[in-house]
């Protein structure tokens, strides 16, 4: 009956929430924006162009991986544990995760799923793999090595001592500080200790050398405060990486020392830090870092991380460092020592060597953001994932301290924005973001909204978004995020559904501005229609940007002050590399504090509040200021007032008062025996105070504001709803309507105002009407929701930490649901409910969730974007030249490394077949192509870069055989060396026959024999890819264990499996499809059942949406039935 009462006392005849059922109020988890913790790890993969991200287990959320592509493509995934993410690397189509609670994590990119987690007997210090194994290389605290076998899912049969106890036997609790696989030949692994480096070999088994780092007497090494008296010391050891081409070794310590080695003989080269050289040596000139003001002290930050990085050529080198600048540099950042090409090892003098990383070619400092500091980088190099991805890269992306991430140049330094070059998740934490807003904009709108301006190579390529439906609203979901350094990113957020425009638009407000300090942006405020943007800030100004053309793109011009009406012109401020996008306008600097509420109407004006208690109206045609005025005026003027309260208001007069909500809408004012409709501004204030005006046109063609009047509510007011009595939809103030009043449209409205602690629903200007309490709960964010066609409801989130539905106008609760488990109560205030009934809330410092309060309560479902492409293959590893093979040089190949590291037993992994089988595969189809030879002798192979993992290994023995046929050696000893060589290999060929799948034929000539004649009458052995076997006699005609019209001789292998195998892959990938399929068919089918329930109010909308969905579901039957056909398709072909 109250709430009968109040719409009857608000001057509503109709019920705008009949028929909606408390059932239909349930919230689903649509999207998340952002990362929910601080990133702690990162993780690039030039093969994919792919970038992972880690971040901590905090009380916002557990520790999660982050993998983003292009464009919108981002994929989440779950550790197994709570727990923080220590360490991320890509290693072909895997990614490796180490956490905190020890556990080695191993996700497949193809399927985005876990693969395998295990805890190794020991904590993990390191991790090392490489994109040609299989193996992940892990050290221990203990000092120890252990391999996993990324193949196996298991642990290999590796395993390394501590290598530092040949040097030092009293070193029993060593801890791996770093592992790195030599560039070129992979075979040699330089391990870190705490106390220093080992050279440890595969082929030997053993260490080759040590590498041992220690401060004489006086000597000042990497201390600031170093003098002739500091004793002997030897620094932890905390980095050691190699030269880009292997010619030398880079190890860094705990002081912000660093040292050049030669690997041959284990010398040390130099020893110098980013300031001094020769800093080993006693009493040698030392600059006291950071003391340019004597008397300071200095404290050294310590070698957080060190990259030898390379240019196109490995031997172009350069010195990355994060770390091991004073505390008084004034500049602080990535420090790169650029050393120029490498001078030739064989031919240069110990002293050029010296002066070589003695004196580097340039020095540069990639700069960060003041006050902070870098703890952990990640190299974006352009194509290739070797040399410890450190060749050629473009960009370094800089985590600092703080949680957030600086994208930088590579070398210069120059700060690249993340817009439309990261995932937009990623500008979130890019700097952190201050305040986000909601605008409604029209789609046709928003899809002519492209930004055209220059930009780079585009860093993310990889990925694929999977095709979505399209929710065809009138408006899109467009928000503004304001960032720390002043900068405000425009996107479309969705509805859940396809997004045509993907875009990112990007506002510098500091330029605008003409300032680069003090940039707190507050209040945020789009026009639907036009795209106009009105920024307010903590200082007090007010921006406002329009959609335009840039015409002095590319020049940087000067400002010239020009004011007027009130406002100053800073059209001359757009950037120079923009040619079409958000440009500024015009700004306001009223003087009257910060800015506490901003409104950009559809039909060209804008309201703005101070926290002094004015309000400024700007007409947009001009650009003018139309109206100034205070809030504490209002109180004594001649408009109509009217009070909810029973006491007085002389309390409140004494306390400051200033606008905190302001709306736009167009109807007929009550009272005043108005019989048109009128555009109409309503501004409420801390204090409960609820102003309305009139915008009224004038003969000259501009507008004048009028105060109509004034009424008083009980509290704070948090949002303004004006309200069409007569269809329940909301009567702002569009250019239609507008456009309307011409003609005499007439539009009779109510208001409807929330407070902190009530809502009250009555006929502007007066105080007539109905009021709600929410029973000592406070509300934070309220707004009328539509719901399907002419459905309407309030919906607030309250400090209960529930989101609540209510009746309009009778304001009865409908329905309630606890959302604390998804979004962060303390920042209800700042979260944005949209009239389509979506809630953008923030569940952490920097994430936002997106749900839909008009759902089914289901959960955030996992993501279907693609990340591997399998077509994108990884290059072959860098090998030695072939004047370092004929010198003498041992190269270990990667299949040897599976014997070393695997054992002779493992048989080829599952990425080495499948390589194997395309690798042949692009033999046949060559084969056929005229003009192609069919031995293939001597061809070079089209597309080397792209040849696969067994056909770079076939190449690499062929070019090896003719270089040693071009040697001018007599035919003697060619046929003696020859003849000892194939002696080796043969040896080696029948210890592996048994495991391995590929199978190399060396022909050798006995006596006048030929040993492949031999095989035409024994029995033949044929391998199928899963590693079973057949045997096929001369006298079998058919072998049931063959495919059908298998002849004698049978192939040696086969690329598929056996008959067994492949029936139960089969039935594995049926099963697949019907797991695939048969969860979506099954939810469609639940949505028809649910959507004919609500038939019997005879919506035609509804029944067309029905009939979509059966349609829908129709088609992936139909999709469904076709992929289990081809299931069996092969099996039947092959063996049927």
């Amino acid at each position: 009956m109250a709430s009968f009462l109040r719409g009857k006392q608000a001057g509503v005849q109709r019920d705008f929430s009949a028929g909606l059922d408390p059932q239909l109020f349930a919230i689903d988890e649509v999207a998340r924006y952002g990362v929910n913790s601080q990133v702690s790890a990162l993780a690039y993969d030039p093969a994919q162009s792919l970038l992972a991200v880690g971040t901590k287990d905090t009380k916002y959320g557990s520790g999660k991986i982050y993998i983003f592509g292009q464009k919108r493509v981002s994929v989440s995934l779950k550790l197994p544990r709570k727990a923080s993410v220590k360490t991320l690397q890509f290693c072909a189509d895997k990614l490796v995760c180490v956490d905190t609670k020890n556990d080695l994590s191993v996700f497949a990119l193809e399927t985005t799923r876990i693969l395998a987690s295990y805890a190794p007997p020991g904590l993990i210090t390191t991790l090392a793999t490489d994109p040609s194994l299989d193996y992940a290389l892990i050290g221990l605290q203990n000092g120890e090595i252990i391999a996993y076998d990324l193949d196996r899912l298991s642990l290999a049969p590796l395993k390394i001592p501590n290598l530092w106890k040949d040097r030092n036997p009293r070193a029993r609790l060593l801890p791996v500080e770093t592992l790195a696989f030599h560039p070129r030949d992979i075979g040699n692994l330089l391990v870190g200790y705490s106390e220093g480096a080992v050279l440890f070999s595969f082929k030997h088994n053993k260490p080759l050398k040590f590498f041992h780092y220690e401060l004489p007497l006086g000597a000042p090494g990497g201390d600031p405060q170093a003098n002739p008296g500091t004793p002997a010391r030897c620094p932890r050891l905390t980095q050691a990486v190699w030269h880009p081409a292997g010619t030398f070794i880079l190890t860094g310590y705990e002081d912000s020392s660093f040292v050049v080695w030669d690997p041959k003989d284990g010398r040390k080269i130099l020893a110098r830090t980013i300031q001094a050289t020769n800093v080993d040596m006693p009493g040698a000139s030392f600059q006291i870092m950071g003391s340019r003001t004597r008397g300071t002290l200095a404290i050294k930050a310590p070698l957080f991380r060190m990259s030898w990085c390379s240019k196109t050529n490995p031997d172009d080198t350069g010195i990355l460092i994060a770390g091991g600048l004073s505390s008084n540099e004034p500049a602080k950042g990535l420090t790169f020592l650029d050393l120029g090409p490498t001078p030739n090892y064989t031919t240069s003098s110990w002293q050029i060597l010296s002066e070589h990383f003695e004196r580097p070619k340039a020095q540069y400092t990639l700069p960060i953001p003041p006050n902070a500091e870098v703890v952990e980088y990640c190299l974006i190099p352009r194509k290739s994932p070797h040399f410890a991805g450190s060749n050629d890269p473009i960009a370094v992306i800089a985590l600092l301290l703080s949680g957030e991430m600086v994208t930088l140049s590579f070398p210069s330094g120059h700060p690249i924005t993340p817009t439309n070059q990261l995932h937009v998740s990623l500008t979130y934490i890019h700097p952190f973001v201050n305040r986000i807003s909601m605008a409604f904009v029209d789609r046709t709108r928003w899809l002519g909204m492209v930004e055209n301006r220059s930009r780079g190579p585009p860093i993310l390529k990889g990925g694929a978004e999977p095709k979505r439906s399209l929710m065809k609203f009138a408006n899109r979901n467009i928000i503004q995020t304001a960032h720390a350094d002043g900068t405000i990113r425009v996107w479309d957020a969705g509805h859940g559904d396809e997004i045509e425009n993907e875009d990112v638009l990007q506002i510098d407000v500091a330029r605008a501005l003409g300032r680069y300090r003090d940039i707190d942006v507050i209040m945020m405020s789009m026009a639907g229609a036009t795209g106009e943007l009105a920024v307010g800030l903590r200082t007090g100004e007010v921006a406002i940007f329009c959609w335009g053309k840039n015409r002095n793109v590319g020049r940087d011009m000067p400002h010239k002050e020009a004011k007027g009406f009130g406002l100053e012109t800073i059209a001359d401020r757009a950037e120079p590399s923009i040619k079409e996008g958000l440009l500024p306008l015009t700004m306001l600097d009223p003087q009257q504090g910060p800015v506490t509420a901003i409104k950009v109407s559809d039909v060209g004006f804008v309201c703005a509040g101070f926290e002094g208690g004015s309000i400024t109206v700007i007409d947009l045609r001009g650009p003018a200021v139309i109206y100034e005025a205070s809030v504490s005026e209002f109180a004594s003027s001649s408009g109509k007032h009217g009070s909810f309260r029973g006491s007085s208001n002389s309390q409140n007069q004494a306390k400051p008062e200033w606008p905190v909500s302001v709306e736009f809408g167009v109807m007929v004012l009550d009272g005043d025996g108005e019989d048109y409709s009128s555009i109409l501004l309503f501004v409420g204030t801390n204090l409960g105070r609820l102003v309305t005006f009139k915008l009224l046109p004038e003969a000259t063609g501009g507008y004048t504001v009028k105060l109509v009047g004034t009424c008083t509510l009980d509290d704070k007011i948090i949002s303004i709803s004006p309200i069409n009595t007569d269809s329940g939809d909301l009567a702002a103030a569009t250019q239609d309507i507008v456009a309307s009043l011409r003609s005499g449209a007439k539009i009779n409205g109510v208001i409807l105002a929330v407070t902190t602690t009530g809502a009250r629903i009555f006929k502007p200007a007066s105080a007539k009407g109905a009021n709600k309490s929410w029973d000592q709960i406070l509300c934070y964010q309220a707004i009328v929701v539509k719901f399907e066609a002419y459905t309407y409801a309030l919906v607030g989130l309250f400090g209960d930490g529930c989101a609540k539905a209510f009746s309009v106008p009778g304001l009865k609760e409908i329905a309630s649901t606890d959302v604390t488990h998804i979004l962060d109560v303390r920042r209800f205030s700042e979260a944005i409910i949209t009239p389509t009934g979506f809630i953008f809330g923030w569940t952490g410092p920097s994430e936002i969730a997106v749900l839909n309060v008009w759902g089914t309560g289901q959960d955030l479902t996992r993501s279907l974007d693609k990340l591997f492409n399998p077509q994108a293959l990884i290059p072959p590893r860098p090998t030695i030249s072939n004047l370092q093979w004929m010198s003498g040089t041992q190269y270990v190949t990667t299949a040897d490394m599976d014997m070393f590291i695997g054992g002779p037993s493992r048989p080829p992994s599952k990425r080495m077949v499948e390589q194997q089988r395309a690798d042949e595969e692009a033999r046949r189809v060559a084969s056929y192509q005229p003009g192609t030879s069919s031995s293939g002798v001597g061809q070079q192979p089209p597309g080397r870069q792209e040849e696969g993992y067994w056909a770079y290994m076939q190449r690499q023995v062929q070019e090896r055989t003719q270089n040693l046929g071009l040697a001018e050696e007599n035919m003697e000893k060619l046929e003696d060396n020859s003849a000892g060589w194939a002696d080796d290999v043969n040896k080696y060929a029948g210890a592996r026959k048994q495991t391995s799948s590929y199978n190399y034929s060396f022909p050798r000539i006995v006596g006048n024999l030929d040993p492949r004649e031999l095989l035409t009458t024994m029995p033949r052995t044929t391998t199928f890819t899963c590693s079973h076997t057949a045997v096929t006699s001369s006298s079998q005609t058919i072998n049931s264990a063959l495919p059908t019209g298998t002849t004698y001789p049978p192939p040696r292998s086969l690329h598929f499996p056996c008959r067994s195998c492949a029936r139960e892959q089969a039935r594995n990938a049926e099963t697949d499809v019907r797991a695939k399929y048969d969860p979506e068919i099954e939810g469609m089918r639940k949505i028809i059942d649910r959507a004919l329930y609500h038939l019997t109010r005879d919506n035609p909308a509804l029944k067309e949406a029905i009939e979509a969905k059966q349609e829908e579901e129709t088609k992936l039957m139909v999709v469904k039935e076709r992929e289990l056909i081809r299931c069996w398709r092969g099996f039947r072909e092959r063996w049927e």
